[in-house]
């Protein structure tokens, strides 16, 4: 139990944190790089900056998390709950988020090029600016969404759900939109 605890700047390289309660905790400009999360509560944590590419968050709770700038390259986030998350500028790129729920999520201009978020649940999410470049959004809820300016070139939104979404300005290349 980590709760609200003070580790910035610390370098946890391939640590084991699986199911840690790790609420509220500033891990700012961390290196979780390759890091065990599976299953573990980072809600309200501040995660800015922070290193997370290869990490394994699959099931892990980030709920008010903040991850700005963060580097999830490569991540897996599959089951992941990102409900409210703050993600502006992150890189994402390559990362599963599977059946992730990244309802009323910010994820202003960051990078989710190559990133398959099938099945995952983006109701209401603000993309603004994104990359979605070549993402798979296989029955994805889009539902509300803002995609405006956003890059779906060579994206597969096939059964994706965009009812009442925002895709002004969006660059819609050789998307696949079939249902």
């Amino acid at each position: 139990n980590l709760e609200e605890a003070t580790i910035y700047r610390t370098n946890l390289t391939d640590a084991d944190l699986s199911f840690a309660n790790l609420s509220r905790v500033d891990l700012s400009f961390a290196d979780l790089s390759g890091a065990k999360l599976s299953g573990a509560k980072l809600s309200g944590a501040n995660l800015t900056s922070a290193n997370l590419s290869g990490a394994n968050l699959e099931e892990a709770i980030l709920e008010k998390a903040k991850l700005y700038g963060a580097n999830l390259s490569g991540a897996n986030l599959s089951g992941a709950n990102l409900e409210k998350a703050k993600l502006y500028g992150a890189n994402l790129s390559g990362a599963n988020l599977s059946g992730a729920n990244l309802e009323d999520a910010k994820l202003i201009g960051a990078n989710l090029s190559g990133a398959n978020l099938s099945g995952a649940n983006l109701e209401d999410a603000k993309l603004i600016g994104a990359n979605l470049s070549g993402a798979k959004l296989l029955r994805t809820r889009l539902s509300g969404a803002n995609l405006s300016r956003v890059d779906l070139s060579y994206a597969d939104l096939s059964g994706a759900k965009l009812s009442g979404a925002n895709l002004s300005g969006a660059i819609i290349y050789r998307t696949n939109l079939t249902d």
